[in-house]
C-alpha cells in the first residue's frame, strides 16, 4: 500500500503531500471557510492537497463487524482490522482513506470543538483508519516506531468560547489539556509529529471584518507550517498517594 520502488519514493519525498480530513455538518460554517482558507493556503506552496469532507460523504463512524467479510465469532476490532490488512481485504472505503492517509507527508484535523473532544464522526474516522497492523502495531512499533513517524499532523479547530474563557483558573480550562488525548494517543501514538493546533476563538462572535482576519491568521499560519513548533508530548504524572 505505501510506494516500494525506488523511483516512487523518489517522487514522493520531492513533492510535499497534504490530507485535510474536515468534519462539519453546515458546508457555510466558518469551520468549513477556515478549512478551505488553510487548504488555499498549502496549495499556494505547492502542496498536493486531499481533502475528506466526512459530513459530505456521509462518513460511517462505527466500526463493527460488518467492515470484515470474514470476522471470527469473537469480535476484536483490531485482530480483524490486522487481518484484513494483510489479507488485503479491508472496506473499500477505509482502503481509499487509508491510501490517503499513508500519502500525506502532513494531516490536517478540521472540526469545530464539541463536548472538548472532536466531533464523533471524526473519532469513527480514526477508529476505522488508524488500522492495527498499517499505521502502527504489527510491523510497527508504538510512537516513533510507528508508521506515520517523522510526518506532521495539526488540528485546526474553532471553539465556541471566547479566548478569555480558556487558560488556567478560566471557565473551560485550558484548551491544550483537552485536545492532549488527540495530541498523544491519537497522532502522537501513530508516530507523528504535533504540531501547534491552529484555533479560531468564538468565530460565532465576531464580526464580518474580525470573521476575515481570522481566515487571513489560519491562512498565514499555513504558510509558516514548515517551521511551526511541534509540541512536546510527554505522559502526564499519575496522581500521588501518601
Amino acid at each position: 500500500m505505501r510506494l516500494t520502488s525506488p523511483l516512487d519514493v523518489a517522487e514522493h519525498t520531492e513533492k510535499r503531500t497534504a490530507l485535510i480530513v474536515h468534519a462539519h455538518p453546515e458546508p457555510n460554517s466558518f469551520s468549513n471557510a477556515q478549512m478551505r482558507s488553510a487548504r488555499s493556503s498549502l496549495q499556494d506552496q505547492g502542496y498536493d492537497v486531499k481533502t475528506i469532507d466526512l459530513y459530505e460523504k456521509s462518513w460511517s463512524p462505527v466500526l463493527d463487524r460488518s467492515d470484515f467479510s470474514s470476522a471470527s465469532t469473537y469480535f476484536k476490532p483490531q485482530a480483524e482490522q490486522m487481518a484484513a490488512a494483510h489479507a488485503g481485504t479491508l472496506a473499500a472505503e477505509v482502503r481509499a482513506d487509508l491510501e490517503a492517509l499513508l500519502d500525506a507527508d502532513l494531516l490536517v484535523l478540521s472540526f469545530p470543538l464539541w463536548w472538548f473532544s472532536l466531533p464523533a464522526i471524526l473519532k469513527g474516522w480514526i477508529d476505522r483508519v488508524f488500522v492495527m497492523g498499517t499505521v502502527f502495531g504489527g510491523d510497527h512499533g508504538l510512537f516513533d516506531q510507528a508508521a506515520l513517524a517523522g510526518r506532521k499532523a495539526v488540528l485546526l479547530i474553532t471553539t465556541g468560547g471566547s479566548p478569555d474563557s480558556f487558560g488556567e483558573g478560566r471557565q473551560f480550562g485550558v484548551l491544550k489539556t483537552h485536545l492532549f488525548h488527540i495530541h498523544l494517543g491519537m497522532l502522537r501514538f501513530v508516530g507523528y509529529d504535533v504540531l501547534e493546533p491552529i484555533v479560531t476563538y468564538g468565530p460565532a462572535h465576531l464580526d464580518s471584518g474580525n470573521r476575515d482576519a481570522a481566515l487571513f491568521a489560519v491562512h498565514d499560519a499555513f504558510e509558516q507550517i514548515a517551521t511551526r513548533p511541534a509540541l512536546s508530548l510527554t505522559t502526564p504524572p499519575g496522581p500521588h498517594f501518601p
